[in-house]
């Protein structure tokens, strides 16, 4: 048995054992990361340069691509590093790095997620409303608050994670660092001291969920009393992209921790981890390239 005090590096999961494999994880991955470098990119450079973007909503969108670049280059790097240089190692500090802007760029992810369907919820239902409720400075504090939220979500889980003993060697079930996989080398009756930071994690998780579900209930009952079809397709159009990110956000969030343990297994939960980490990050801005081109339209 070891513990924590004696950990100077943790063993990630590797994605393949023979070099060929390695290697071709390596490219794959290379082309997924730049591709969402130059897809975010791209969109931060619009919205910050076009002032006909400076919308509520297309500055949420910076937020979002800047997440988005975070979240992503949080985990693909270190893992092109491994996959060239076939090696599985990660520094204890590196992990704990690792492992809190992970959670720190995921949460405030989710809060952001939140904060944007407030916005099209004023804009579908309380049009007259919408200046007034998300002006500038709105906007900025409800982004500030998204962004503190998450930052002080993942100090809360990750110093409370790396404060536990670790009984059960230094080998971590995923391709990176994160929080659940490190509390499964913890002893026993020392992940109990986490229980009650993660009820209040869960608590606010559903809470934004609520959230967003009735924020959602409210924006299909307003555009169904629209009269004319056009106008019911325009509204519903402007919602799509945002509740087709919130949904594949969820859905992967959701199978990956709340899978019944019969359907885990150590290839399942490498793809699960690869679609809630990589995916999302390089699919988005392409969901929301879309939006943004037709807004630049005169």
């Amino acid at each position: 048995m070891s513990n924590s005090s004696s950990i100077t590096q943790f063993l990630l999961l590797a994605f393949a054992d023979t070099r060929e494999l390695q290697l071709l994880h390596f490219w794959l991955f290379l082309g997924i990361y730049l591709a969402a470098l130059l897809a975010n990119g791209l969109i931060i450079t619009a919205v910050a340069c076009d002032h006909r973007l400076h919308t509520p909503m297309n500055f949420f969108l910076f937020n979002l691509s800047l997440l988005d670049l975070g979240s992503i280059s949080t985990t693909v790097p270190k893992a092109m590093a491994n996959s060239l240089w076939d090696t599985r190692a990660i520094s204890y500090p590196g992990c704990a790095a690792q492992a809190f802007l992970f959670l720190f760029l995921t949460s405030a992810e989710y809060f952001l997620l939140t904060v944007m369907a407030y916005d099209r919820y004023v804009a579908i239902c309380k049009p007259l409303h919408y200046g007034t409720l998300l002006g500038s400075r709105a906007c900025v504090h409800m982004a500030a608050a998204a962004w503190g939220s998450g930052f002080l979500n993942a100090v809360l889980h990750t110093a409370n994670t790396f404060s536990v003993p670790l009984c059960q060697g230094n080998a971590v079930d995923q391709f990176f660092c994160e929080i659940p996989q490190i509390l499964k080398l913890s002893c026993s009756d020392a992940y109990l001291r986490e229980v009650g930071v993660l009820v209040v994690g869960v608590f606010l998780v559903f809470g934004c969920f609520v959230f967003i579900v009735l924020s959602y209930g409210q924006i299909f009952r307003a555009v169904l009393r629209i009269p004319s079809e056009q106008g019911q397709h325009k509204a519903f159009s402007t919602c799509l992209p945002h509740l087709a990110v919130v949904s594949l956000f969820i859905s992967t969030a959701m199978f990956a921790y709340l899978k019944p343990p019969s359907m885990s297994s150590p290839s399942l939960d490498l793809l699960v981890a690869v679609r809630y980490s990589v995916v999302p990050p390089a699919v988005n801005p392409l969901i929301y390239s879309m939006r943004t081109m037709r807004s630049r339209m005169p």
